[in-house]
């Protein structure tokens, strides 16, 4: 089908070719939608060629780099699936400390090629993610209260729009463009490139876990809780409410990067909160780390999510979070109740102004993410029943939402995400940009009237 798209030098997909099924595939086993044509892009010539053929036709258009949206917004049912993967580069100047990454690149091959020369840069904590999606709706990681989002760390990013044109966008050309981009997700057009600042990263992490029977775990939490505002930069504390062979169980702790004594000194600290029924200190590399959640979320299983942003940590959403949204706990089978934890932000993430990008909720202290992961399609709706329960009593505490945590597409969830006014802004870039919504296969933000 090499020749299906007038202008194409990548190589086009479509139903019944080989690889077909592989490269419609997405991180969320519960998505199965097939698209008419897959494109698989070589080239920001190859991704506006694609472009103008799909409106052409009035295919529906998603972009695919990782495939990690929970939703699998990248996949259209019957449409045009632009697949970025094979622009995948990474050129690193170590010098002007800046790398330049194609947008269908995963963070390791963004963390490996900074590695190489002593350097990184905020990115997620999977690290077969994609670059594009974590880093347009923000891109929260263990170096964000070190060094701020990934999408504080964007020096440029190249754009094709919807009418097919190139747009380099930085701080002062294309400057409304460059500031949705920002935390406005995949709105505006397809990112085939982003410049990154990097930082001296030496590479040494510590990844700490106390580990606390659920129902021992109040005292902890609530001291934990004390510990966030106070934190080293260098430390991003988490607490996570999960099961252990059958039980409910909380792991507290901190994800340290930075030197390796400065990391263990605060281990007493962290020890302070109680004394648990485990305890779990990993030294590890940074490129270690980035990749040690791997495993757990491994393409090809069933997944629901939810997720939250607190200002606070009341002792009452702490005895909330405890419960998981479980209303009556006698005979409750936990392994089939939906997992959750915190995790801290602050830092170099709140000294970003909320004005400065499409970004939100920078006076987060902590954000939640909640969610479920299985394998069985009968259990589809007990799995998402209980991460939805988990969700829904925390929701009260809340400040707002992640946009790449948002399971529900909707104005709710995006009014959730960016506040009225931001909302408006982000409306009226739409417009500008996107006035016939061409790319809303995404948390969609609609063009203002």
């Amino acid at each position: 089908m090499q020749d299906a798209i007038p202008g194409f030098e990548g190589t086009v997909i479509g139903p019944g070719d080989n690889g077909y099924d592989g490269h419609r595939e997405v991180w969320n086993a519960i998505v199965d939608r097939r698209p008419a044509l897959i494109a698989r892009c070589s080239s920001a010539a190859d991704v506006a060629a694609a472009i103008k053929y799909a409106r052409t036709r009035d295919l529906e258009i998603g972009v695919k780099c990782g495939g990690h949206s929970v939703l699998g917004l990248s996949v259209p049912q019957d449409g045009l699936m632009i697949d970025l993967t094979p622009m995948d580069a990474v050129q690193v100047d170590p010098e002007a400390r800046r790398a330049v990454v194609g947008g269908g690149a995963l963070l390791r091959f963004l963390d490996r090629a900074a590695q190489a020369h002593g350097l990184a840069t905020t990115a997620g904590n999977v690290s077969h993610t994609g670059v594009g999606g974590l880093t347009l709706g923000g891109g929260m990681g263990w170096l964000a209260r070190q060094a701020g989002l990934a999408c504080d760390n964007v020096e440029a990013y190249t754009v094709v729009t919807a009418d097919g044109g190139t747009i380099r966008a930085t701080a002062t050309n294309h400057a409304d463009l460059f500031w949705g981009l920002r935390g406005g997700g995949g709105n505006f057009g397809v990112v085939t490139e982003f410049e990154f600042r990097l930082h001296p990263v030496a590479g040494h992490a510590l990844a700490v876990e106390l580990t606390f029977d659920a129902e021992q775990a109040v005292d902890p939490m609530r001291r934990w809780r004390d510990l966030l505002t106070e934190a080293p930069r260098a430390a991003s504390l988490t607490a996570d409410a999960v099961t252990v062979d059958g039980r409910p169980v909380v792991a507290i702790g901190y994800v340290w990067v930075g030197d390796p004594d400065e990391a263990l000194a605060y281990l007493p600290t962290m020890r302070s909160i109680g004394t648990p029924s485990d305890e779990s200190v990993r030294t590890m590399s940074y490129l270690e780390l980035q990749s040690s959640g791997d495993q757990a979320h491994h393409h090809g299983l069933r997944r629901y999510a939810t997720g939250h942003y607190l200002t606070e940590l009341s002792d009452a959403a702490i005895d909330t979070f405890l419960t998981r949204g479980v209303t009556a706990a006698a005979a409750v089978d936990w392994s089939r109740v939906a997992a959750g934890g915190f995790q801290a932000y602050g830092g170099a993430i709140a000294e970003v102004s909320n004005e400065d990008s499409a970004f939100s909720h920078r006076d987060a202290l902590i954000e939640f993410f909640g969610g479920h992961t299985w394998a069985d399609a009968a259990e589809d709706e007990e799995r998402m029943t209980s991460a939805r329960a988990f969700g829904a009593v925390l929701e009260p505490f809340a400040s707002g939402v992640y946009v790449n945590a948002l399971f529900e597409t909707g104005e709710a969830g995006m009014r959730r995400a960016y506040g009225d006014a931001k909302l408006a802004r982000l409306a009226a870039l739409k417009r500008r940009y996107d006035p016939e919504n061409v790319f809303h296969l995404n948390q969609n933000i609609a063009p203002a009237p």
